[in-house]
This record gives C-alpha cells, structure tokens and sequence, in this order.
C-alpha cells in the first residue's frame, strides 16, 4: 500500500495517526513510524496505529511510539480504535486481547487482568513489586503493574513539583527494567489519582491510558483509595474499575480529528 488513507484522534490529547491495513498489506519499519510521528516533517502523532486481520480477535493493533520503537499496549488508542470501529471489538495487542465498547462520548475498554510478579514486569531481579526497595533521588518505594505494558508507579505528595522531564528517562532506561519502563508519579486528594506519566519511547504525554490503569490498581492495592476511581491527567480524566483478581476496566472520551491521506513512500 502506497497511498492510502488515515485518520487523527486523541483521547485526552494523548493523540494517533491510525491507518486501517486490514484489506491491503502494508510494510512499514521503525523508521517510516519515526517520519509519519514528527510534527515538524510528518503528520505528528505520540503513536502511530496500524490496524491489521487477526486470527483471534476483530482487529490486530500494531503500535509504534513517535521514536519507532514498538509497544505492546496503548489505552488511549484502544478506546480510539473501538470508538472508530464502533460497537464491541476485540483487539489483539502485544499484551494480549482487549475488548472495547462504543460510548457516546468515548469507549470502555476491559483491560485484561494485570500482572505483578517481578519477571511478568519484567525486572532484572526478585523483589516484591507492591514495595519496591529501591529509589531514584526523592522517588522511593515504588510498585510495579505490567497492564499489557511495564508501569513503575511512584506516590509523592505533589506530582506537579516532579522533575519528570529529567527523572523520568533516566528511569526509563534503568538496568532494573531489561524491557524499559513507563514511569508514573502520582498523588491523591480527597479519593482522586492526580497522575503524570513519562511514557517509554514517547516522553512526557498529556495522558496515558495504561499509565492510568497501573497507577489505580497500585493505589487500590495498596489501600489508598476504591475502586471505581477517578484519575486526572493533564489531559482530562479516566475513570478505571478494579477488583483482586479481576480484569480493569478503564472509561473515557475520544476525539475524532480529522480524515487525510497520504504517499506512505514518502516517510522513510
């Protein structure tokens, strides 16, 4: 596929260049995600979703961050993918099968269940993954959730007063994490998550779904609120449902942007 169409949505400015490759094959790399990503020379996006057949879902979802790594899940671009497609949709990701529901205004997406042993994070060694004996500066004592993706999770008094921008990527690329990390911070004010995320591969983000999802069940695990709970990113907010033992459940809007079309050879 050469030219082609595509189409521009965010969810809470957290935002997608989505092509629809499921009736005609298109190879794409690293670098051609890279190109179609900058939002100087491309069309600007955080990630860049490819749509694909799958053999055990309605749709596959390939995700390539803006610096063309590949990424095994994406929330916010779950929800956009079922708001796109419209109704209930299974989608096969890296991380395993999610479903997505239509809303009026967005999408509830069942999360699968999360993870918390050290080698499903993944990390370099044992540890207990609720109170994690290590630190970075004034981040301490974090946990660690694998929703699909790996999350470390700190909870500070105020995210806002975080160097995130300079501690997150030195986190990010800690020998502790052998597949990255996203790195969240996080605080609460009357049963509310007041979330940051420096996201793996893409930097600071105005919202992360997944970053979402780890930071609520982390807090809820570690009592410190109930679910369902209400989580504000710069961007806006989710509301994400959980319980021990059971999948997340996380709600929240989209936007649709705009429609284009473009000379895929031209990227890369």
């Amino acid at each position: 596929m050469s030219t082609g169409r595509f189409h521009k949505m965010h969810g809470l400015g957290n935002d997608f260049v989505i092509i629809d490759a499921r009736l005609e094959d298109m190879e794409l790399t690293g670098v051609s995600a890279r190109a179609i990503a900058d939002r100087h020379s491309g069309i600007g996006c955080d990630q860049l979703i490819v749509l694909r057949p799958s053999r055990q879902a309605d749709v596959r979802m390939q995700i390539f961050n803006a610096d063309g790594s590949e990424v095994e899940a994406c929330g916010n671009a779950a929800r956009c993918v079922a708001k796109l497609i419209g109704d209930e949709t299974r989608i096969e990701t890296g991380g395993g099968i999610i479903i997505g529901n239509a809303t009026a205004d967005g999408a509830i997406v069942d999360m699968g269940k999360p993870r918390f042993d050290w080698q499903a994070i993944p990390l370099a060694y044992a540890m207990d993954t609720l109170h994690m004996p290590v630190g970075w500066e004034d981040l301490q004592n974090p946990a660690a959730v694998n929703v699909g993706n790996p999350h470390v999770i700190f909870f500070v008094e105020d995210s806002a007063a975080v160097e995130l921008d300079r501690l997150g990527p030195m986190i990010e690329v800690d020998p502790l994490f052998p597949d990255k990390v996203n790195v969240n911070v996080a605080h609460i004010e009357n049963g509310v998550i007041h979330l940051r995320v420096w996201e793996r591969g893409a930097g600071l983000t105005r919202a992360c779904g997944t970053g979402a999802c780890a930071t609520a069940v982390a807090a809820i695990r570690r009592g410190l609120v109930s679910s369902p709970v209400q989580v504000n990113l710069p961007g806006g907010r989710l509301t994400i449902s959980w319980n021990d033992g059971e999948t997340i459940e996380m709600q929240g809007p989209t936007t649709y942007v705009f429609a284009g079309e473009a000379d895929w050879t031209q990227f890369g």
